[in-house]
């Protein structure tokens, strides 16, 4: 199982971000060296859809979120985790878990 963490942009995101950037940047690479973060990055709209990265653990991507810049000063408006499984996680058999449904 994998954690992706949602950020909801704050409204004045293209504004605020760069001024930040440098500081949640070093942070990426920091958790991405530890291998604590798989993968991260903005949607195709940000202000519109936020971004999202994908860490190994839930404490790592809680650790994350409360100390990362973007947080801390407002270009995030809210954040949240939810559970992940991947294709090839290899911690249940597709028919295991719970069926699709149409919607």
């Amino acid at each position: 199982m994998k954690y992706v963490l949602l950020y909801d942009a704050a409204d004045d995101i293209l504004a605020s971000a760069p001024d930040y950037f440098p500081a949640h940047s070093a942070r990426v690479d920091e958790f991405a060296a530890d291998g604590a973060l798989l993968m991260a990055g903005p949607f195709a709209d940000p202000a519109e859809n936020g971004s999202m990265a994908i860490f190994t653990s839930r404490e790592a991507a809680e650790a994350f979120a409360y100390e990362d810049p973007f947080v801390l000063n407002g270009v995030v408006r809210d954040w949240r985790i939810l559970e992940w499984y991947e294709d090839s996680d290899s911690g249940a058999d597709v028919g295991e878990r719970a069926p699709a449904r149409a919607i």
